[in-house]
């Protein structure tokens, strides 16, 4: 037997194989798994088959197309591959089960290690499906593990995601590059942030094209997009699977299936993507970044990573500071269309650019998680300064007899009928005080008697509020009345029950961030 597929370039190589044998429904019920051990100088200077090589053709001696390369033993390198029978493939039969391992009997075992450099013992682990984690491109990936796991994000990239890159213009591979052995991409988003499942065609025919040989997310019906790519090198990795360093090339269709035996796609028109743009402004220097995002499942990833790329580019360091963001979402709900705007400050002492957008990124994830909501669109805005001064609520005075009297955690006495003249100190990190927001209450004289409680509290206190909404009404009346970080709040409460006075007061936007907050009792005198 004989393959194809692709260790540098775009042009598919050849390789050899034997067969050592059958794993009966190995795959799924009625799916076998065909075991073979393979070889080529590619694959014995990588110490065997990698993630990427996934989908590779296997021929039979009169040409025959016998399937596609698509698990590898589960200990690690080897080149032991189990391969998934094409009839499936075409067909795109199998249940809806997905088999991560496949168990290898006692017989199996001891033919792999006996013509094998394999032990039995390594055999006897089994097979598994060749990895298939998310390749990341435009972002270090350490800093994006970091910044999605934060922010509670998706499980697009983890540990064992890769870097990629992104090939433009003429250096491009073209779409006319993804035929049976060479390379294929599954692309969730592609500009400033890549986010794509680099792997080999199995088989074209006409408009269609085959290939894994088994699945990405296995979500049954895709719409992803389909694109070339061009491998660089095959990354030799002594502790797991080698893996394809490769550049994703042009776009020219949409992956329609995500099934158990591999990946289908159509040539043509691309999925239609929403555009996530930011734009960052420090020190006279200023980017606008864009990222079309093909998979509303990237959607919430993309906002939070190309926010923090394009801060990285246009800082160029990690910096504490303080920064504006003044963000725009745009979509349908039912057919409808829509429009979300919402401004804040952010301050960080040591990464600002890591901790500004995970507002934006969660309502955004938040919201292409809804059926009836289809984004459009995401913009944001960001200013960024060196100054990371803030505020903190340190008194509330109340204005009685003349004069100014600290009453924080005391009690403001105020006749019914009369006013309640209150306002808040700011301490601010540079240790200049502020007296600010000043208000007046006049209490009714039905009160006289009662008593109750002032609060302020500034608005950086408090920094969850955006990880709680799950319906499209509730983003839109949080994203309406919710507290900015450089805004504070007063509320006062006389009384109990459906005769209570309630009254809240916000502030006008500042220039720094307000964290603390404040307490004060209030009796109604007569």
């Amino acid at each position: 037997m004989n393959g194809l597929t692709v260790s540098k370039g775009t042009t598919p190589q050849a390789f050899t194989g034997e067969v050592l044998g059958v794993l009966s429904d190995g795959i799924g019920p009625d799916l076998d798994m065909i075991v073979a051990e393979l070889r080529s100088p590619a694959i014995d200077a990588a110490g065997g088959i990698w993630q990427g090589m996934s989908g590779s053709p296997v021929y039979a001696e009169d040409g025959r197309l016998i399937g596609a390369v698509a698990y590898g033993l589960a200990f690690g390198s080897s080149p032991v591959a189990g391969i998934t029978p094409y009839e499936d493939m075409q067909g795109y039969l199998g249940a809806a089960k997905a088999a991560p391992e496949v168990a290898v009997g006692s017989r199996m075992a001891t033919r792999i290690a006996a013509e094998t450099d394999v032990t039995r013992t390594e055999a006897s682990q089994g097979l598994r499906q060749l990895p298939m984690p998310m390749g990341v491109g435009g972002v270090d990936l350490a800093r994006a593990r970091t910044a999605v796991k934060a922010v509670g994000g998706s499980e697009l990239v983890t540990a064992d995601s890769y870097r990629i890159g992104r090939s433009s213009g003429r250096t491009a591979a073209g779409i006319d590059t993804v035929v049976a052995g060479g390379n294929v991409a599954a692309v969730l988003s592609h500009g400033d942030i890549t986010l794509a499942g680099i792997g080999t065609a199995t088989s074209v025919c006409g408009d269609r094209v085959v290939a894994f040989g088994h699945p990405m997310s296995f979500t049954g019906k895709a719409r992803l997009g389909l694109a070339a790519a061009d491998a660089v090198y095959v990354q030799k990795d002594p502790l797991g699977v080698p893996f394809k360093v490769a550049n994703l090339g042009d776009l020219g269709g949409t992956i329609t299936d995500d099934r158990l035996a591999g990946i289908a796609g159509t040539f043509g028109a691309s999925p239609t993507a929403a555009p996530v743009r930011s734009t960052v402004s420090y020190g006279g220097r200023s980017r606008t970044g864009t990222t079309q995002v093909l998979h509303p499942s990237a959607l919430g990833d993309v906002t939070l990573l190309a926010g923090v790329a394009n801060h990285d580019r246009v800082v160029d360091g990690v910096i504490g500071g303080s920064e504006t963001h003044s963000w725009t979402i745009t979509g349908t709900r039912s057919g409808s269309a829509f429009r979300l705007r919402y401004a804040d400050r952010y301050q960080a002492a040591e990464d600002v650019g890591a901790t500004g957008g995970f507002d934006l990124a969660s309502v955004v994830a938040t919201l292409s998680s809804l059926s009836d909501v289809k984004l459009t669109g995401v913009t944001n805005d960001v200013k960024v300064s060196d100054t990371g001064m803030r505020h903190r609520v340190v008194k509330i005075q109340q204005r009685t007899g003349g004069r100014w009297v600290d009453v924080t955690g005391k009690t403001a006495k105020v006749r019914a009928g009369k006013t309640l003249v209150l306002r808040t100190q700011l301490l601010g990190s540079d240790g200049i005080t502020r007296s600010v927001f000043r208000q007046e209450f006049t209490i009714p004289k039905s009160l006289k008697g009662k008593s109750g409680v002032v609060t302020v509290v500034g608005g950086n206190t408090y920094q969850d509020e955006f990880y709680g909404p799950t319906s499209f009404a509730s983003v839109q009346k949080l994203l309406q009345g919710n507290l900015r970080n450089d805004e504070m709040e007063l509320s006062l409460v006389i009384g109990g029950g459906k005769s209570a006075y309630e009254r809240t007061r916000t502030s006008d936007v500042l220039t720094r961030v307000v964290n603390g907050q404040k307490q004060l009792r209030v009796s109604v005198t007569s």
